[in-house]
């Protein structure tokens, strides 16, 4: 059986047992369920899916032209192929 210490902050140590059970990781929220018995069970608060929505932002705030994309292609070519060629010389 796993045992943590209260702190005088009122703080706890989840042993690393409980952590690896639970799939715990830092930043992860657990919910402490309290029965009717005064018995106490964690359970890991998984977020849902929606909110995640707007973590990721696009870094193009307009779509790019068929034009636009035909340059950065070409650019990025010449970019690796100029690298390839410094390597063999």
């Amino acid at each position: 059986m796993a045992v943590a210490t209260l702190t005088s902050k009122g703080q706890i140590t989840i042993p690393v047992e409980v952590r690896r059970k639970l799939g715990l990781k830092p930043g992860d929220r657990v919910d402490f369920v309290v029965g009717a018995g005064g018995e106490v069970r964690l359970k890991a608060k998984k977020r849902p899916l929606a909110d995640l929505l707007g973590v990721l932002q696009a870094t193009v705030k307009r779509p790019l032209s068929v034009e636009q994309m035909h340059d950065a292609v070409l650019e990025a070519a010449s970019e690796d192929w100029s690298r390839l060629r410094s390597r063999r010389d």
